[in-house]
């Protein structure tokens, strides 16, 4: 039962809610979201650092599909998706078939889920992850200025450089590994409408998970 309690108050402590005293996940937006990007218009345009070394542009891959997916791998909603390689699947599937996929990282030095570069690509390697590259948000800029709120939360950008889809990975708002299996993927529904010339059917949907940890 004590193995139980702080079980449920480290998850809680994690996801940011500990103070609502249940696993209330889909929390109010904070105010600066009502000012960021919005599905079917532009997405914003950015420059940030990679894992590389070396700064990545959104204008890097002009004419391209992007998908854009906010981490952090010491959340219990991420673990999910990869302890399941379902978000391993799912960014094979895309860059199998010439989707960019960039993991951004927004977690600011001392908050769950940041890490150093070195500390990233390990994490890439070790869960057999796909990403195209990772970029490395520690201030927060990219993240705001997409309105990214959760971990995990998905972005499509099609050929035009247009914003098609805003949200959750699936329909299943839980940490249960049994229910990818079954779920509605929004973005792997999304990303073939994209790439079959169709308008995306739920471009926005509500993101899930653990809250960015902004500094």
């Amino acid at each position: 039962m004590i193995e139980r309690a702080l079980s449920r108050r480290t998850f809680l402590a994690g996801t940011g809610l500990a103070a609502l005293g249940a696993p209330h996940i889909l929390a109010a937006a904070p105010a600066w979201a009502a000012t960021t990007a919005k599905v079917v218009t532009a997405a914003p345009a950015f420059t940030t650092g990679a894992t590389t070394g070396k700064n990545v542009s959104l204008g890097d891959y002009k004419g391209q599909i992007v998908v854009l997916e906010w981490t952090n791998h010491d959340c219990p909603y991420v673990r999910k998706h990869y302890d399941t390689s379902n978000m391993q699947a799912l960014q094979k599937e895309a860059t199998g078939g010439g989707v960019i996929w960039l993991t951004l990282i927004s977690s600011s030095p001392g908050t769950q889920g940041y890490v150093t570069p070195p500390q990233a690509d390990e994490l890439t390697a070790t869960r057999q992850a796909s990403p195209t590259a990772v970029l490395l948000d520690p201030t927060g800029v990219v993240g705001k200025m997409y309105g990214a709120t959760n971990t995990p939360h998905m972005y499509i950008v099609d050929k035009t450089g247009m914003l098609v889809y805003a949200g959750a990975i699936d329909d299943r708002p839980t940490t249960r590994r049994s229910d990818v299996q079954g779920a509605q993927n929004y973005v792997r529904e999304a990303l073939q409408s994209v790439a079959a010339g169709q308008p995306v059917k739920t471009p926005v949907t509500r993101a899930y998970g653990c809250t960015v940890k902004y500094a």
